[in-house]
């Protein structure tokens, strides 16, 4: 080649280079080639890769508005509707007349409840095709969401008349019709769907659920199994299919396929974590938990996995593995919500409930919605003895997830611990909509109706409860309780005698039998079951405690105190033993033995307020105040709102002299939290009358007196005392001498009453 002709190609090539280099860097031919390879892996099911193309082509051109769309419908593929809600928000922001768009938008504010909002989009849509099949779907499932099924129905026809060929119109009408009760329309209804959607999975499967809601199971899985025919790389059908097998109780059935699954789908990370799944759903955690470990061996970079292997772990209590798993996602994305959520578990499980209450929060600030952080929040806040704000916590939980039966029963919990009979009916039923196939809800719905003395109801329940779950010894024992609560004990016994040959370690069947014997006044036979009890299971910590209980209860004290030491020794965290022991030996006039059980406990479990309370009240019995004090702010700050350490402390001050102000308040606290408390009244009249409001201690000191007839205790001398100088301070002479007369003849060798009544005398 000539030097001129190489000189000519020379400048060629660098023509069309340039050329080159100029499209690269012309941003609307960068931003389509990003557009078009999105499409590319999203056509591919590649949706993750699909989004980083559609992205960066936002980043060259951020008013890009197919990308914004494609980006949104990507993200809802991926069922992340928060993200997809806010790419077609944009979308029409930036192409206001964009109707695929503006539907997207009004079925995810249908989903989400927010109907007001979702009227906008609904309006444009039947202003811009009011005859699109799409628009009248949209407005039937905006009829659906508001509860008017009539005209919900009428926009599912009219969307069939629009377009006869759309499986999802016969579908939509199928499932307002099961909604209608009206089951054989609708069967008719999901067919057809099927029919005109023979390749459609979603079709293909809502017939084979409506198969299996009608108990007509030989079909329903014929149906699963040709759905898994039709897509044999979907994960949903085999997961319908399986879920069809457990509800017949083929367990093996279930494993052998999920196991073909894993198989088949191995490079699916939905359909090779179904057997992991399984396992976790099915309650068999060593199963769930060797799986979980084999595929984050197999898969140490997919972060569901190490997530779910996570959560395994803290449920065996294996915590430093999986603090160890967690601290390096946390390392990688310090707002990763779910990681906080397993910190906050691990916490918990440390008992360390500050710091859950720490990482708890944290998570919450990334994820305000987020239930399962809740839940364990409630639950923190309950170990810190923030009962009001653990409850608040527990609420959103289940307004976020009503099917979160956890944090239901939580809240259950605390219910019956504030005799709130309306509230865990109220609870009871939501747990029953929630999970109907377990028995849980009927047994507390059951308790809720003993309560209201709706015996044939609560017995209805149980029986209910008991053929859900044979063998559980539960459903005995609160039959037991409805027989006792009826005051039929000798049923009640046989009862809880029954729950016993199920569950051999059940305190509460064992507990139930005692009481049924000591209702009856025969405290040696709930002894005897007692001792019987434990010679069949000597390990229980729980049956000590109950035997020890019961010979205290007849004064036996060398008998109760060999007891709780043998519930001790079995399991130190028994703080019931722990506190009965102390008042054991208190009783048996060892106060000093008592206050190191006391010290050590306190050591022992450091937030158990119960052990600062009673070793208080003992310092006082032996007029060691300073020590008294410094038990009781102690449980004040554990649990600010206590009101008996409330009402103890400001006695105590009030006695010696203290920060009247102080006191006062404290007292008004402890008057709040226990309004039916003869010594609360009392104490709230002390600090009245050293304030000089001498009449609202007069109120208070009678409401004392009249709490303490109405609870049948004993007269109590120190009110009528109380009264007699608040009677003197207002110049009521006679009054306070026949309170002081009166405390004579309670306590004869009262001083300070005889020198009052002196000095009134002279």
């Amino acid at each position: 080649m000539t030097r001129a002709g190489f000189v000519r190609l020379f400048f060629i090539f660098f023509f069309i280079a340039t050329l080159l280099i100029g499209c690269s860097r012309d941003p609307n031919v960068r931003k389509q080639k990003f557009l078009e390879s999105g499409d590319r892996y999203r056509d591919k099911g590649k949706f993750r890769e699909a989004i980083i193309q559609y992205s960066n082509a936002i980043q060259v051109d951020p008013r890009f508005a197919e990308a914004h769309y494609q980006l949104g419908e990507t993200y809802l593929k991926l069922k992340d509707y928060n993200r997809a809600f806010v790419e077609l928000s944009r979308t029409v922001d930036l192409v206001p007349d964009n109707y695929p768009a503006h539907l997207e938008l009004a079925n995810l504010l249908i989903g989400a409840r927010q109907l007001n909002d979702a009227h906008t989009h609904l309006d444009f849509l039947k202003s811009s095709q009011p005859d699109s099949p799409d628009t009248h779907l949209a407005w039937g499932n905006f009829y659906a969401a508001q509860g008017n099924l009539g005209a919900a129905v009428i926009e599912m026809q009219k969307a069939i008349a629009a377009d006869p060929s759309r499986p999802d119109s016969y579908l939509n009408l199928a499932l307002l019709q099961i909604r209608a009760q009206l089951p054989d329309q609708a069967e008719a209804n999901f067919k057809k769907a099927a029919e005109l959607g023979p390749k459609n999975v979603d079709v293909q499967l809502a017939l084979g659920v409506f198969y299996q809601t009608h108990n007509r199971l030989a079909e329903a899985e014929q149906q699963f199994k040709h759905a898994v025919d039709i897509d044999p790389h979907d994960p949903a059908p085999r997961a319908a299919y399986v879920r069809l097998l457990m509800a017949e109780g083929k367990r093996s059935e279930s494993e052998a396929f999920l196991r073909q699954t894993k198989h088949d789908l191995a490079d699916n990370p939905e359909g090779f974590r179904m057997l992991g799944d399984f396992y976790f759903a099915d309650g068999q955690l060593d199963k769930a938990t060797a799986e979980y470990a084999s595929l984050f061996s197999e898969h140490p970079k997919n972060l569901q996995v190490e997530k779910n292997y996570i959560q395994l772990l803290i449920l065996k209590n294996r915590l430093d593995e999986a603090a160890k798993l967690n601290d390096e996602i946390l390392k990688a994305n310090v707002h990763d919500s779910e990681a906080l959520v397993y910190r906050g578990q691990i916490r918990l499980r440390q008992n360390d409930p500050a710091g859950a209450v720490d990482s708890l929060q944290a998570a919450l600030r990334e994820d305000p919605n987020n239930a399962v952080a809740h839940y364990h929040l409630g639950l923190a806040l309950g170990m810190e003895n923030n009962e009001a704000q653990s409850e608040a916590e527990l609420r959103s939980a289940v307004g976020l997830s009503p099917e979160l039966t956890d944090a239901q029963r939580a809240l259950a919990a605390i219910e019956i611990r504030h005799n709130d009979v309306d509230g865990l009916a109220r609870t009871a039923q939501q747990i029953i909509n929630s999970a109907p196939n377990a028995p849980d809800g009927y047994l507390l719905r059951a308790v809720a109706e003993v309560q209201r003395q709706k015996f044939s109801d609560a017995e209805s329940d149980i029986n209910k409860a008991a053929e859900i779950d044979p063998a559980s010894a539960a459903p005995h024992v609160q039959m037991g309780n409805l027989r006792q609560a009826q005051k039929q004990y000798p049923e009640a016994i046989k009862v809880y005698q029954q729950a016993l040959d199920k569950d051999g370690n059940s305190t509460d069947a064992l507990q139930g039998i005692m009481n049924s014997y000591i209702a009856q006044k025969q405290l040696d036979q709930a002894i005897a079951a007692a001792r019987a009890q434990i010679a069949k299971q000597s390990s229980n910590s729980g049956f000590y405690d109950l035997l020890g209980t019961a010979l205290f209860q007849k004064k036996d004290y060398s008998g109760a105190e060999a007891a709780f030491h043998k519930a001790i020794e079995l399991d130190k965290n028994n703080s019931d033993a722990l506190l009965k022991l102390a008042q054991v030996q208190t009783a048996e006039g060892s106060v000093s033995q008592a206050l190191a059980t006391y010290q050590q406990s306190i050591k022992d479990h450091p937030r158990e307020i119960s052990f600062y309370l009673l070793a208080g009240m003992l310092y006082e019995s032996q007029h060691q105040y300073d020590q008294a004090k410094n038990m009781y702010q102690t449980a004040l700050n554990i649990q600010p709102e206590n009101p008996l350490a409330s009402n103890n402390l400001a006695y105590i001050m009030l006695q010696q002299g203290g920060n009247v102000d102080v006191a006062l308040a404290m007292a008004q606290t402890a008057r709040r939290g226990m309004p039916d408390s003869p010594a609360a009244a009392d104490t709230l009249g002390y600090a009245y009358f050293q304030k000089g409001v001498f009449q609202s201690a007069i109120d208070m000191f009678q409401e004392s007196l009249r709490l303490s007839q109405k609870n049948g205790a004993a007269d109590d001398a120190t009110v009528h005392y109380h009264l007699a100088l608040a009677y003197e301070k207002t110049k009521q002479a006679a009054s306070a001498r026949q309170q002081l007369e009166h405390v004579l003849k309670i306590d004869p060798n009262n001083a300070d009453a005889k020198k009052e009544l002196s000095a009134l005398r002279s």
